[in-house]
């Protein structure tokens, strides 16, 4: 059988899903949606194999253990623990992470 994981999004996560929509939806409300509708449906495959993907190039300089999965020009910034993947941050790939 396969493990599942719980999927929580943070504050930080949902602030940038946020700026991220408003952003897009400047120009179209409707590739907002689908943007973001298409991003929560690779936000919940996190549920089954989160290991999957890529630690982050950051983990270096905040010893810490992150990974990151990548949707046309972003990055989704999460740690697991025990059962659970915490999304942390939704990014643009041409940043670095800050905490």
């Amino acid at each position: 059988m396969v493990k599942k994981y719980k999927i929580s999004i943070t504050d930080n996560a949902q602030n940038d899903l946020e700026h991220i929509f408003f952003y897009i939806a400047a120009d179209s409300i409707n590739n907002a949606k689908k943007f973001i509708l298409e991003l929560e449906k690779k936000v919940c495959s996190l549920e089954t194999f989160p290991e999957r993907f890529a630690y982050i190039s950051e983990n270096i300089y905040f010893e810490t253990h992150y990974r990151h999965l990548i949707y046309k020009k972003y990055r989704v910034i999460y740690k697991i623990e025990s059962n659970s993947v915490y999304i942390l941050r939704v990014i643009h790939g041409s940043k670095l992470l800050n905490l």
